[in-house]
């Protein structure tokens, strides 16, 4: 009988079954920021612990940095934010990790700047204090995010405890139709599935429509596979894998390349694999997708009417209520046409270079609606780089927008960029919870980069199929 990826990574990484029936892990790539590494280096010195493997710890700067020009002058104007930063200076000075860093121009979301600087590779076990590292699962990796306690133990030991998680393997079959893109892809499953569905699952993603995807793509759906539940998502590697691979700063050359291709090749899970469970879901049924709700599940087509509360089982109708009430909507009313304030194009779900080009050209040589804030804010400043070269930056401040510079900006607002009041933001970011954006009553609708975009044009919801008509 085959195994899995996930089997065969795993058994790879396990150091020994531990007394509590959880299993060692060793983490072949630590990943940091400045948010919940402070208080992990505090308890390592506190105990007096080295950082034994700093060279499988890279660090960067995302959550706090503002993304206007003039508020990057240090110090930061905001004091927190500041300290922060100044903390993962010195924490990576002192135990000597390389620290991506905005002087150095190699600052980004931590989930964007690992793949594009070829750190995140076939096999590998990874860790990140941050939710969506399942991001870096696309390149057939187990990828985790973890807590910040857990965060001083891979500095401290390179390990982790962990339970064997049980395999979903979700097959996406056909092809997708025009003006569907990976987030709708990605906002299926968990409409399919739940927010809980994949609680001690490892999503396994496969079928024509992920074979098809670019490395981006499939990043963008197993980003999003802790909001359906899961503690992870993954992507087996093939050939797109490594042609993305190749040349980047961090992976082999010469002859340890063509042995690392192999190696790649041998961990992709056997044709006769088997699994706990198996869904499919056809990718030409799959329409754009926009939340309505609280939770990234509380989605439908654009083209569909919101849903009636009587609609769900009763043990969900209590936060289907809740939703209706937050969000001030109507049940049973077409989602197109609900008015929006702001657009959010970034984040570590759809702020690299294609999904900046897709929504280009949806804007250009158009203009943003009158009284609509819109932002586009570049993954990393590599990403930035290569959108300018290609004149992106152009179009969308010809349109109206503001281009930024890279960070998370209004995903977790836990910088300047945030909403104010109970605007609707069209955003592009994985989490619609209650104040996510930086407003204790402000209102996300999630969606692709593609339909941010004509948000932005119209004022409101708009489905963008139909501007391929045109």
């Amino acid at each position: 009988m085959g195994q899995n990826l996930y089997h065969k990574v795993f058994d790879r990484h396990c150091v020994k079954q531990l007394p509590s029936g959880q299993y060692q892990l060793f983490i072949g790539l630590h990943l940091i920021h400045e948010v919940t590494s402070p208080q992990a280096f505090a308890m390592i010195r506190e105990q007096g612990l080295p950082v034994p493997f700093p060279d499988r710890t890279f660090a960067t700067v995302d959550h706090i940095i503002p993304t206007e020009s003039e508020q990057r002058q240090r110090p930061l104007i905001d004091p927190l934010a500041e300290e922060m930063l100044q903390h993962i200076e010195k924490n990576t000075a002192d135990y000597g990790i390389n620290f991506f860093s905005p002087e150095k121009g190699e600052q980004g979301v931590v989930h964007v700047v690992g793949p594009e600087r070829g750190l995140t590779q076939p096999g590998m076990t990874i860790a990140c204090g941050d939710s969506h590292t399942s991001t870096h699962g696309a390149f057939g990796t187990l990828a985790f995010g973890i807590g910040t306690s857990q965060v001083a133990d891979v500095l401290a030991t390179q390990t982790l405890a962990m339970a064997k998680l049980k395999v979903r393997r979700i097959n996406f079959t056909g092809q997708l139709k025009p003006g569907v893109y990976a987030k709708d892809v990605a906002l299926a499953y968990i409409h399919h599935l739940g927010v809980n569905g994949g609680v001690g699952y490892a999503y396994e993603f496969g079928g024509e429509v992920i074979d098809n995807m670019s490395m981006e793509e499939r990043m963008t759906v197993c980003n999003m596979s802790i909001e359906g539940g899961a503690r992870c998502g993954y992507v087996n590697p093939d050939q797109t894998t490594i042609d993305y691979l190749k040349g980047r700063d961090y992976c082999p050359e010469g002859e340890a390349w063509n042995r690392a291709v192999h190696d790649w090749q041998s961990i992709a899970s056997d044709a006769d694999a088997t699994y706990d469970d198996t869904i499919e879901i056809k990718g030409e049924e799959i329409e754009p997708f926009v939340t309505w709700g609280i939770t990234p599940a509380q989605s439908v087509g654009v083209g569909q009417d919101l849903p009636k509360v009587n609609s769900f089982d009763e043990a969900d109708q209590l936060v289907v209520k809740e939703a209706y009430e937050y969000m001030s909507f109507v049940e049973a009313k077409p989602i197109v046409g609900t008015p929006i304030n702001v657009v959010f194009i970034g984040s570590c779900t759809n702020g690299r270079l294609s999904d900046l080009r897709e929504a280009a050209k949806f804007i250009e040589g158009k203009k943003v609606a009158d009284g609509v804030r819109a932002l586009a804010v570049p993954g990393s400043q590599e990403v930035d780089r290569l959108a300018k070269n290609e004149g992106l930056d152009k179009v969308f401040n010809d349109a109206g927008f503001q281009w930024r510079e890279a960070g998370c900006s209004m995903c977790l607002a836990m910088n300047p960029d945030q909403l104010s009041g109970n605007e609707i933001s069209a955003s592009t970011s994985n989490r619609n919870f209650k104040g996510r954006q930086g407003s204790p009553t402000g209102r996300t609708l999630l969606m692709s980069p593609a339909m941010a975009a004509v948000a932005a044009l119209e004022g409101k919801v708009s489905d963008v199929r139909q501007y391929l008509e045109n």
